[in-house]
């Protein structure tokens, strides 16, 4: 028997107000043409007083345990993607945890911006394939709005916030087939601290102790994505002995329309079998893959037995892949 990590729920949350580009061009030079020619975006979501990190992601956990059908004291794990924390310390997750009511249970972030989401996934993964855990809580969560500097019309209209939610669990089976096998069937993720000068943050607490801003050298990011991007999905089909031809959903990181059309043409995937939701909430970093996958989940594009890759590259440089079968 193989224990692997199947998919049991998906939930997202944003916060209430919505900022098109045309309101966007009210304050920042920028127009709606020149927003959506070079990313696709339309609109964003923006955090108002009291919605946090912390908060979106409760919201969207909440959802995702009652579409998983269990409570939130089933819950043993609870592992959250962010670089946008409501605190340095303690732990999102453990706020998260609080909100949900439940006394104990493994709690903690992880930070590796876009890929963050990737990253939590195969963590979870790991410790419910050792038996550390059962149901497993995974989250991005995000409110890049707050590290945003709002003069830079090259980053600001790229970002919003947000949160996505998966419910993980463990189930034993003794199909090894990759065709028909149901769960997480490969992980690969990667590391290259070379580029930090590329996407980062000029604070934190060790080095100016303040926040800080995000800062894009954006051509020379694209560039690496689009090369990463199809690089790890490869991978991560290879080890699960599968190939791109049998995925019947591409749920990429949510940065730009380009870098997803340009991935789709580099693995020869069809555009109609990638999710896209960047128009509708922008780059949510570690959100961005749960709040897609919500998304096509709950609208019946993604339906059980579908074979789903989900892929990021992030800040740091990070970037990385899963396939799941649901």
């Amino acid at each position: 028997m193989i224990r692997r990590s199947i998919l049991l729920g998906t939930g997202s949350a944003l916060p209430v107000r919505t900022v098109s580009n045309a309101e966007l061009a009210e304050t920042v030079d920028t127009s709606d043409e020149w927003i959506v020619e070079r990313t696709g975006i339309r609109n964003r979501h923006i955090a108002g007083d009291g919605e946090t990190t912390a908060s979106l992601a409760a919201d969207a956990a909440a959802k995702a345990i009652d579409a998983a059908g269990i409570t939130a004291q089933d819950i043993d794990l609870i592992i959250l993607a962010t670089a946008t924390p409501d605190q340095t310390f303690p732990a999102a997750a453990t706020k998260v945890q609080a909100a949900l009511g439940i006394n104990d249970c493994v709690a903690f972030d992880v930070a590796a911006v876009c890929s963050g989401f990737l990253y939590a996934v195969t963590v979870a993964d790991s410790m419910i394939r050792s038996g550390a855990a059962t149901r497993a809580l995974v989250i991005g969560s995000e409110t890049f709005s707050r590290i945003l500097d709002w003069e830079d019309r090259t980053t600001c209209v790229l970002f919003g916030d947000g949160a996505g939610a998966v419910v993980l669990g463990a189930e034993e089976s003794a199909d090894a087939d990759p065709k028909t096998a149901r769960g997480i069937l490969s992980a690969k993720l990667h590391a290259d601290g070379r580029h930090n000068q590329l996407l980062y943050v000029d604070g934190g607490p060790s080095t100016t102790q303040t926040v800080g801003k995000l800062r894009m050298k954006g051509q020379e990011v694209f560039r690496h994505a689009v090369v990463n991007l199809a690089s790890v999905l490869k991978e991560a089909m290879e080890l699960a002995g599968l190939t791109p031809d049998d995925i019947d959903w591409l749920v990429p990181h949510q940065a730009n329309a380009r870098i997803l059309d340009a991935t789709a043409r580099k693995l020869k995937l069809s555009p109609d079998r990638v999710v896209v939701t960047v128009d509708r909430h922008a780059n949510t970093s570690a959100a961005s893959v749960p709040l897609a996958l919500d998304y096509a989940v709950r609208d019946g594009r993604i339906k059980a037995g579908d074979l789903i890759v989900l892929e990021a590259m992030g800040g740091g440089f990070t970037w990385g892949a899963c396939v799941l079968r649901v």
